[in-house]
Order: structure tokens, then C-alpha cells, then sequence
């Protein structure tokens, strides 16, 4: 008997695994071609509002690659990740150097790359167990099989949260500076790159003399780049 139940559960949880692999590698190869219509932060956001009882709104509008600004793709690797045309998901070495600062300081530092960011907001949760953290770099690896760089970078840009229900840079780019992503300038770009650390405190339109030293320090990053690897 105990046997027989035992070959059942595990019989059942090689059917979850299977399929969970067979439905997320599908998904993954769908969203190479196809625009989400909605990320799972998004959807966590909405939820989050409705069991508080809170108004929400959302801003979110896909843009091709093509019709964003390169200071803002320059921008973002700059501020977030500077190795992302060279690894493949994880920055090691910002991984080792974020160990190092979390054993000598109370504050945590992110070693996360714009493939890491990109899983996680795409079709996870916020936060820090475990289970996230395996599923994350699961999905990580599975978009840097299925993706190109550049894929991967233009969902970024499109899905990445910028403010209380603001999502990808033709939103914020509309909401914060009145135009059209396209038409960002380097400053606007760098300005949008400095509140990533944390959108819903520090503000794009109203920024502090923090975002404005990070900012500058963008914009200092963004002349060592290569503009036509980005594309």
C-alpha cells in the first residue's frame, strides 16, 4: 500500500514537472514574437490594490525596440547592467562583489541582471523565498536559450515598472515627460534609469538630489558604451 502511494506521488509530481516545463518553454517561445498583453507584476499590483480596497490604475503600452530611444536602452545598461551583451543571465562577478558588500553592510545590495529582472517581473512575484528565487533563474535561463539579446531588452524597456502603475518607457515616458519614447533624451533617459532602484519611492518628475547624482553618474556610465551593440 505505501509503496503503490508512493509510486502515485511521485508519478504525480513528475506529471506537474513535465508539464510546468512543456507550458513555460511554450509561453517563452509565444513571447519571443507576440507582445504580452499584461507581466505578472502587473497583475500582482491589481490584486494587491483590489484585496486593499484601493483605487488602480495602469499605464502600459508595448513599443517596439525601434521606436525607443537609444539613450534610454544605453541608460538602462548602464545603470542596471553593464554586462548584459556578455553574459548569459547571470553576472557572476556582481553576484561575488553583492555577497561581499551583504556580509559587511546591514543593507542588501542586487546583483540582478536585466535577464534576471526580466523573468521575474515577466512571470513571477515579488520576493525573496527560495521557490522565487529557483523559478527566477529557471526563466532565466530559459529566455537566454529562447531570446536574443535584443528581445530580451525590449520587454525589459516595455515592462519594467517606473511608478505606482507606470510600465515601460512609452508610459513613463508620456507620463513624466510628455513625449513619445522615441524622442527621449539622454537626461530623460538617465532620469528614468536613476529611479529604478525604487520606483514607487523616488520620482521621475519630481526627482531628489539622490536621483539627480545618480543621474549624472548614468549619463557619465552611458559615454562607455557601445551604441551599435545595442541594436
Amino acid at each position: 500500500m505505501f509503496k503503490r502511494r508512493m509510486r502515485r506521488i511521485i508519478a504525480g509530481l513528475l506529471t506537474i514537472t513535465v508539464g510546468f516545463v512543456t507550458w513555460s518553454v511554450v509561453v517563452t517561445i509565444l513571447l519571443r514574437f507576440l507582445a504580452p498583453p499584461a507581466s505578472a507584476l502587473m497583475i500582482e499590483r491589481r490584486i494587491d490594490s483590489w484585496r486593499s480596497g484601493q483605487k488602480h490604475s495602469s499605464q502600459y503600452k508595448w513599443v517596439d525596440l525601434d521606436r525607443i530611444a537609444m539613450p534610454i536602452a544605453s541608460a538602462v545598461i548602464a545603470s542596471e547592467d553593464q554586462n548584459f551583451l556578455h553574459h548569459h543571465g547571470f553576472d557572476w562577478g556582481a553576484i561575488q562583489r553583492a555577497i561581499d558588500h551583504d556580509e559587511n553592510s546591514k543593507r542588501l545590495r542586487g546583483a540582478s541582471t536585466l535577464t534576471q529582472q526580466t523573468a521575474k517581473n515577466l512571470f513571477l512575484w515579488p520576493g525573496r523565498t527560495w521557490v522565487r528565487k529557483a523559478l527566477e533563474a529557471y526563466f532565466t535561463v530559459l529566455l537566454e536559450a529562447c531570446w536574443d539579446k535584443r528581445r530580451i531588452l525590449e520587454t525589459y524597456l516595455n515592462i519594467v515598472e517606473f511608478g505606482d502603475g507606470v510600465y515601460g518607457v512609452e508610459a513613463a515616458s508620456q507620463r513624466y515627460f510628455h513625449k513619445a519614447a522615441d524622442r527621449l533624451t539622454p537626461e530623460d533617459a538617465a532620469t528614468l534609469a536613476a529611479v529604478l532602484p525604487n520606483p514607487h519611492r523616488l520620482r521621475a518628475n519630481a526627482p531628489s538630489a539622490y536621483v539627480r547624482e545618480r543621474q549624472h553618474w548614468i549619463l557619465r556610465q552611458m559615454q562607455q558604451l557601445d551604441p551599435v551593440a545595442l541594436r
